[in-house]
């Protein structure tokens, strides 16, 4: 297991601020579109947004499903596509994607595939939450070890954590039966540490914003809309909104609050496939 941290350095007590951009299931193919939606097409409209709207950033968070059809091609486009936004990327694999080419063609000066990562008042920490060969998600006694590892040699920093899987069900029927299995039991043991302050996924494809209410305080729950189609919130059958892609910022301040905001792209470029009945 890898456990050397990526540091960054901050001005003491300086808020830190993420952008967390997640699924954009990308093809080998470009032109490629997934249930009505060109995702090279999309994404790259979310990061024209997020540059568009003049926001900073100090990382990009990428939380899986980078790829749709496990090529080599999709993750080596993801990593030219985000230098536009110069700006370090960390990833985690999603359900979708094969972590030994994310890590052969993910490469690059701005790509890490760290688990650790420090900055600021902050850890972030940057967990596997998948399983192979199925959609729906668990996190393993390694992952479980490594957040004590962290917390327990950098105890008087924030942590973030982040994974792909929801561990919490989002009052989605068809989509809850793929969430983090083992999500009731992973709250119960990191909310034992007060450093944990929030808890960050993909997935869902849709916004969710919670608090849990640990041991130590609230603790900030937050999924973020996939750069390409969206699931319909609420919804017991597969259903796509047509609200379009987005991006997440977040800004993590030194006394261990959490500021965010979710952002679309805006107008009505991308129309999902309504009559789709799953993917």
């Amino acid at each position: 297991m890898q456990r050397e941290p990526k540091n960054y350095s901050t001005m003491k007590n300086d808020s830190v601020r993420l952008v967390q951009m997640t699924d954009p299931h990308l093809f080998a193919d470009p032109d490629s579109q997934l249930l009505g939606v060109n995702t090279a097409n999309s994404f790259n409209a979310v990061m024209d947004t997020f540059l568009a709207n003049g926001h900073h950033a100090d990382l990009l968070l990428a939380t899986g499903d980078i790829s749709q059809d496990y090529s080599p091609e999709s993750y080596h486009d993801f990593t030219e596509y985000v230098t536009k936004l110069d700006l370090p990327c960390h990833y985690l694999p999603g359900n979708h994607d094969d972590p030994r080419l994310m890590s052969l063609h993910m490469q690059g000066a701005h790509m890490f595939g760290q688990q650790l990562i420090t900055i600021g008042d902050w850890q972030i920490i940057m967990l596997d939450s998948t399983l192979r060969g199925k959609p729906s998600g668990y996190l393993n006694d390694s992952q479980i070890e490594l957040i004590d590892f962290a917390i327990k040699k950098s105890p008087h920093l924030n942590v973030l954590l982040c994974m792909h899987h929801n561990p919490v069900l989002v009052g989605c029927k068809w989509l809850d039966q793929h969430c983090m299995a083992n999500g009731s039991e992973f709250l119960e043991t990191v909310s034992q540490y007060p450093q944990v302050k929030g808890i960050l996924w993909g997935h869902v494809h849709q916004t969710y914003e919670q608090q849990y209410q640990g041991q130590h305080g609230k603790i900030a729950l937050m999924a973020t809309p996939s750069t390409c189609i969206q699931f319909k919130p609420k919804s017991s059958y597969f259903a796509l909104d047509g609200v379009q892609p987005g991006y997440r910022l977040l800004d993590l301040h030194s006394d261990g609050s959490i500021h965010s905001q979710v952002y679309r792209v805006p107008g009505d470029h991308f129309t999902p496939d309504n009559e789709a009945s799953g993917y």
